[in-house]
């Protein structure tokens, strides 16, 4: 099996270790990067933590484990529930859906969600994230049987969405790229080949404030990832440490009827228009998140294999800016 690895901050210093229950055995080497750490390789990976002490989870600070650089690809729409609480038909739809997050929305797996003064609209996905192994840059053709050779580990994310600025100003890239807006851990879980097939039978759980709101499996998703990884790769490239988010399930505080959707993709309606629409179909609503909300995500293997850990933040205001 693959092992569980941690970026954390102890006694002032940053480090990456292995985790083993509620201990981290330090990695002894240094590494300023998520992809300078996966050159080494697995097996290398755990000879450098093998005469190290271990330090208690209790007694470091957790940092994302995907550090920047790094491209955020995501996957919209690609589970049939959360198409269906969208406005849109359930079923496969001709093309799969692509967007970016920016890399300084990264945050760590305790830290605050830093919800801006003017978001009227918070929301939360649980997703699947994938971490590259390689560098990519010409089309690859992925498959089940190969995509260990792309895929180096997986990771809990949420793809924490401004609604309002996402659909009401048609702005997806801006809506999802907030600071904080993408915390991932606790740790990146480093995949063994014999790991891979579980990918597709993990199962994902997100409770706000202790009430479960979202609960799927990978089995799922619509567009797989060695389709959608065969896809990307065949139109930009990818570098070691880059994180795919494979897209969420239904149960987000989003919910838009048929028609509100098709008014929102309307290009004759003005911004002023889609933005009053968004407001007046989605205000009403005691899902989206509020201030000191706590948001904890977890994603396993039902026989527990695979655990990728539980990532927990609490949403906070900002302060607004004075003039």
């Amino acid at each position: 099996m693959g092992i569980h690895v941690v970026h954390f901050v102890h006694k002032g210093i940053k480090r990456w270790g292995i985790v083993n229950e509620n201990l981290v055995r330090p990695i002894e080497k240094e590494f300023d990067t998520l992809a300078s750490l996966l050159a080494e390789g697995i097996e290398k990976i755990k000879g450098l933590a093998v005469q190290q002490k271990d330090i208690s989870l209790n007694e470091v600070t957790l940092l994302s484990p995907v550090t920047q650089p790094a491209r955020i690809v995501c996957q919209g729409a690609n589970y049939g529930t959360h198409r269906e609480e969208s406005g849109l038909e359930a079923k496969r739809p001709p093309f799969n859906l692509i967007f970016t997050k920016a890399d300084s929305c990264l945050s760590g797996p305790r830290d605050p969600i830093i919800c801006p003064d003017h978001v009227k609209l918070l929301d939360y996905e649980i997703e699947l994230g994938l971490i590259i192994g390689k560098e990519i840059s010409e089309p690859q053709e992925v498959t089940e049987e190969n995509l260990h050779e792309y895929i180096a580990g997986l990771v809990i994310a949420n793809d924490v969405s401004a609604r309002d600025i996402q659909l009401g100003q048609t702005q997806w890239y801006k809506g999802k790229s907030y600071r904080t807006f993408c915390p991932v851990g606790p740790y990146v879980y480093l995949l063994e080949k014999e790991d891979i097939p579980l990918i597709n039978y993990l199962e994902l759980n997100l409770w706000v404030n202790d009430e479960l709101r979202q609960s799927t499996n990978t089995e799922n998703l619509i567009f797989k990832p060695d389709e959608t990884l065969t896809e990307l790769f065949g139109l930009m490239n990818f570098s070691p440490g880059d994180l795919l988010l494979t897209g969420t399930t239904g149960g987000v505080a989003l919910r838009l009827s048929p028609e509100v959707t098709e008014k929102l993709l309307n290009p004759v309606l003005s911004a002023e228009e889609k933005m009053q629409l968004m407001l007046d179909s989605q205000l009403q609503s005691n899902l989206y998140l509020k201030n000191n909300d706590v948001i904890r995500c977890e994603i396993k293997s039902a026989d527990g294999k695979i655990n990728l850990g539980v990532l927990e933040n609490k949403v906070a205001h900002a302060v607004p800016v004075k003039a």
